[in-house]
Formats: structure tokens, C-alpha cells, sequence
């Protein structure tokens, strides 16, 4: 199967401009980043992808043996890197793909020259020094909830998720990406997400890397920012003044802002 097509992959901005690669989270495809897009097409060569199972992807592709593991989302990367022939992109992960990222960036160091990290978290569930901002009984119950009544669980907590309750459309947005994903490739992803650890990943990382999070997330809160900043050292931290767990809709002006004046200052 032709990778580009499986990932359902676009290609916009210049040809010969430096390659940004923009990777959604659980429950979302690329048309979260549709609002970032437009600023960063002006001076760089944008790839956008759905992993397999979401978005316009190639349903048929997917397998729940290899997507039980981050490190299935990140062979996506890789191969769509590869595809493309692409060498020192940065790559731009929302929330669980930042570890997505920093596994692809491991496995193929050649593909990925810098990474940004928007709302990551390497481990939602808490331990002891380790504040993820879950009690695994809290992990449980999200779980058990999603997989006996997924749309129902998406329309309750998408809006959760997004924040911003004055502004309702953008709950509403989430809500229907969720629901638009078949809920039994959505558990799997979910278990993959919210039961994943990847705090020992974060010391693999070698390029620059930009840590994005929001002033207020009920997902990835600020404790968790300043552990992954403090995991990396060659990282930045910056915090944008936006509520919710998804800035790039939120806040696109700001978050935009933040990616590329990282990325100017890696040319």
C-alpha cells in the first residue's frame, strides 16, 4: 500500500522550504492544525498526516497488534518520512503525539532535526514524585467509560478536554472528531495513550526541542510541562496564555507564533 495514501498525507508551502511535520492527538486527524497552517505555509514546506485508524487515513490498514504501542504511531512517522525522503524535519506533535515524536525521532535521527511538543504529557497517570494529573482509579473509570458508550463519553468529555466553555463551537469541534473515529480503533488508541509511560523515552532526545503548554489544561497540567522541559535539556519552555488541551484551535494565532519563531532560530 502506498504510504502517503495509507496516512491520507498533504504537502503545502514551498517546494523547496524547510519541512514542518504536524501530527494530531487522540481522537483527531489533521484538520485540528487548520488554523496554524495558513502562517506556516508561508516560508515552510508543510506535512500533515492522519495516523492509521483516524482522519482520511486507510481504515484497512490498521491492526490493533501494531497500534497498541506509541511505537506503531511513530513507524507511521517514520515511513511517511521516508516516503517523502525527508531529512532534519521538525516535527510538531499535539499531546500524546509529542511522544510520538520523540520515539520516531529515536528510530529514524537522520528524518527529524528539532521537535515541538505541544501539550505533551509522557504519563497521564500519577506516581509517586510524578504529578501526571490522573489517579490510575481516575484512568480506570475514563476507560471503562469510553469503551461501553464512546459517543457518549466523547460528548462529555470533549468539551472537558477543550476548555474554553464561553466559546461552545470548539467543544462541539472535538465532540465531532471523536465521534467521527470507530470507537473500537478509539479504545485501542486511547488505552495506548492514557496507559502509556514514556518518561525514560525523554532522556533519548537529542535535537532542540520546544515544550508548548497551555496555562491551563485539565489534561496536560503545568507540573507536567516543567517535568518534560526539565527531562530534556537542550528544550525550551514556553507557556502560552490559552485554556484547554488543544491551542492549535484555541489560541492558533499564539501557537503559531511560538512554532515559528522556534523554528527561525533553528535555520
Amino acid at each position: 500500500m502506498d504510504i502517503l495514501s495509507r496516512n491520507n498525507v498533504t504537502v503545502t508551502g514551498p517546494a523547496d522550504g524547510p519541512v514542518v511535520v504536524l501530527a494530531h492527538g487522540f481522537g483527531c486527524d489533521q484538520n485540528m492544525w487548520r488554523l496554524v497552517v495558513p502562517a506556516l505555509a508561508e516560508r515552510y514546506r508543510v506535512v500533515l498526516l492522519d495516523y492509521v485508524g483516524c482522519g482520511g487515513s486507510e481504515l484497512s490498514a490498521w491492526s490493533e497488534e501494531r497500534y497498541s504501542s506509541l511505537q506503531g504511531y511513530a513507524q507511521d512517522v517514520v515511513e511517511v518520512c521516508e516516503a517523502l525522503d525527508l531529512e532534519g524535519a521538525a516535527f510538531v506533535g499535539h499531546s500524546v503525539s509529542a511522544m510520538v515524536g520523540v520515539l520516531a525521532a529515536h528510530t529514524a535521527p537522520g528524518r527529524i532535526g528539532a521537535l515541538v511538543m505541544v501539550a505533551p504529557s509522557p504519563r497521564y497517570i500519577d506516581d509517586e514524585g510524578y504529578r501526571g494529573g490522573f489517579a490510575a482509579d481516575d484512568i480506570d473509570e475514563l476507560l471503562g467509560s469510553l469503551e461501553s458508550n464512546y459517543l457518549g463519553w466523547s460528548s462529555a468529555m470533549a468539551p472537558v478536554i477543550m476548555g474554553n466553555p464561553e466559546r461552545p463551537e470548539l467543544g462541539q469541534e472535538l465532540t465531532n472528531s471523536f465521534c467521527a473515529t470507530d470507537p473500537d480503533i478509539a479504545a485501542v488508541f486511547a488505552r495506548t495513550t492514557f496507559l502509556s509511560d514514556s518518561r525514560e523515552d525523554l532522556k533519548s532526545v537529542r535535537v532542540p526541542t520546544l515544550v508548548l503548554e497551555c496555562a491551563q489544561d485539565v489534561i496536560a497540567p503545568r507540573e507536567v510541562g516543567a517535568y518534560v522541559h526539565a527531562a530534556i535539556p537542550s528544550s525550551r519552555l514556553v507557556t502560552l496564555e490559552a485554556t484547554g488541551h488543544c491551542p492549535q484551535l484555541s489560541a492558533p494565532e499564539a501557537t503559531g507564533r511560538a512554532i515559528s519563531g522556534f523554528l527561525a532560530a533553528q535555520q
